[in-house]
């Protein structure tokens, strides 16, 4: 049968050439040419349209195709350190308020213009111009102002010390820089911008909103050139028929956290027709204790209700090994990280002890603890959408079961848990770091000041909490690199024995590509896919 599937349309179309005067050396031409395109191609599944391509601004525009088409002044590496990018070098002042950064002069935007320091302080001028869309990255509350000290020269002046302005330089956006022919009329991006012109490795091609968007290599790139000349970004909003895309060979590759279900990137991977790769940890997932009211105000309840949970167990089996058990909030390789902290392993025994001593007693054949006639109840709310939240949720409700603790669950969208935390409502979410490379500093950042994150809120019971506030704004203005250090170990340290967080998982991106593809190491980032590192080691 597939003999016939594919001889068939072989004879139709030899009969036609053979009527059309076409010879068998034209024939080979036109296909040779049309294998050679197909294999300077790479096409990959992605569940949301790339948007606007507006580097100024976020949603509905995806981090990872902005990436592929702006840069930043400088580059965050997996290992935590931050290298030249589009400015050559930089200069910090002895007292850390100026950067003075160097530009390229081999750089053009993909339409042949030249990137300057006017260009680029016309991009921070449009960001600056919406600083309240961009207040949660802490540099934008510090920018003085942004000064032209020679074509290629410019130096960014802070109000007072901020020391994790490179970090926040790196980030996808907004300090990414656009060409001058794509600002808009009064350079108001914000709104919009005219095209997406960029100094990055790819330039838009052809986009068909919601259905693909292809990219081009940029030949005008000052960098590395991409080894293939295309990227075909498929729109495809279905994880399961992303899935049946892959297996068809209508994708190369699924790169990517949550892109397909575990139930399916499992059944491929074991499969052995394809390549596999997991990236190093970028992220935690993690529970947010409500600590302003409730049982949860309570140490020992938290402690409790973390030593009740089989956490070993429940990552294996629910991520299918592709996300790493976390004891601590952070990655070791996140920096100021890697501190010595004891983590609460599953002991169900211990757990019963703590709520024991709490005064959360279990009289005889009752099935939830109480305390002055209050039951031990908890609320959890998890995001609906999500694939491993909701069976971790009902795995966790039977674990505390166990110990007398009744765990109520709800689905919801991922701010309406969090603004029912901000106010109080509801006693336990599901939380995520940033990753990097704004960790562990945004962490800090949303630990101090009211947000949408909820992590102000969840700790305004703990009795350490103007402390850590006190100690948080210091590390972030300190100028003291052996301060810094000493202070981010307290943070966490605080954070971990008051048991605010549960960590549960180191989050990875997991990709699974073709046979065809050679093979390529993934980066611990969610937006920055290495499309540049990507070949078809040969046709399908």
């Amino acid at each position: 049968m597939r003999l016939t599937k594919y001889l068939l349309p072989f004879m139709l179309v030899l009969t036609f050439s053979l009527l059309a005067g076409c010879t068998s050396t034209d024939q080979e031409k036109g296909e040779k040419t049309t294998q050679q395109t197909d294999e300077k191609m790479i096409t990959i599944g992605w569940p949301l349209d790339v948007g606007p391509l507006n580097p100024h601004t976020y949603l509905p525009n995806q981090m990872t195709a902005q990436a592929m088409v702006y840069e930043s002044l400088v580059e965050y590496n997996d290992d935590g350190t931050v290298t030249p990018k589009l400015a050559e070098s930089w200069d910090i002042s002895e007292d850390k308020t100026s950067y003075t950064f160097h530009l390229r002069k081999d750089v053009k935007y993909s339409d042949g213009t030249t990137f300057n320091a006017d260009n680029v302080i016309r991009n921070f001028d449009a960001v600056l111009a919406n600083s309240d869309m961009h207040s949660w990255m802490g540099m934008v509350n510090h920018i003085k102002e942004v000064v032209k000290e020679d074509d290629f020269t410019i130096r960014l002046q802070l109000d007072e010390p901020y020391y994790p302005v490179l970090n926040e330089l790196a980030f996808v956006r907004p300090f990414r820089f656009l060409g001058d022919n794509g600002f808009p009329e009064g350079d108001m991006t914000q709104d919009s911008i005219k095209e997406p012109i960029g100094t990055g490795p790819w330039v838009l091609k052809e986009y068909k909103k919601d259905e693909y968007a292809l990219f081009s290599r940029n030949e005008n790139y000052w960098g590395e050139k991409p080894l293939v000349d295309q990227i075909k970004v498929k729109i495809i909003p279905d994880s399961e028929s992303i899935s049946l895309a892959f297996e068809n060979e209508e994708l190369d590759l699924i790169y990517g956290r949550g892109i397909i279900s575990l139930d399916n990137y499992t059944y491929l991977k074991d499969s052995s027709k394809y390549k596999t790769a997991t990236s190093e940890p970028l992220s935690t997932k993690a529970l947010l204790f409500n600590t302003q009211s409730g049982p949860l105000a309570e140490l020992k309840v938290r402690q409790a209700i973390q030593y009740a949970i089989n956490k070993e167990q429940m990552v294996n089996s629910i991520t299918h090994g592709t996300e790493k058990v976390a004891n601590t909030l952070f990655w070791d390789a996140i920096p100021y990280a890697n501190i010595d902290l004891a983590p609460i392993l599953y002991n169900p025994e211990k757990a019963q002890q703590l709520l024991d001593e709490a005064g959360w007693t279990l009289p005889k054949g009752e099935k939830i603890r109480s305390k002055n006639g209050q039951p031990l109840t908890l609320d959890l709310i998890y995001i609906a959408t999500d694939a491993i939240q909701k069976p971790m949720a009902e795995l966790m409700q039977g674990e505390l079961a166990k110990i007398g603790v009744q765990l109520n669950l709800e689905g919801a969208d991922v701010m309406v848990g969090l603004q029912k935390l901000m106010d109080d409502q509801v006693d336990i979410n599901f939380w995520r770091t940033n990753g990097p490379p704004t960790d562990p500093h945004s962490f800090a950042n949303e630990s101090a000041t009211p947000n949408a994150s909820g992590v102000y809120e969840a700790k305004l019971g703990l009795p350490n909490a103007k402390e850590i506030d006190t100690k948080i704004h210091q590390l972030l203005v300190g100028t003291d690199e052996e301060e810094r250090v000493q202070l981010y170990t307290d943070i966490l340290t605080m954070f971990h024995d008051e048991a605010l967080f549960y960590p549960i998982s180191y989050e990875t991106n997991n990709v699974i590509y073709q046979p065809y593809m050679k093979d390529f190491a993934p980066r611990a980032s969610e937006y920055d896919i290495p499309y540049a590192q990507m070949e078809k080691e040969k046709e399908k």
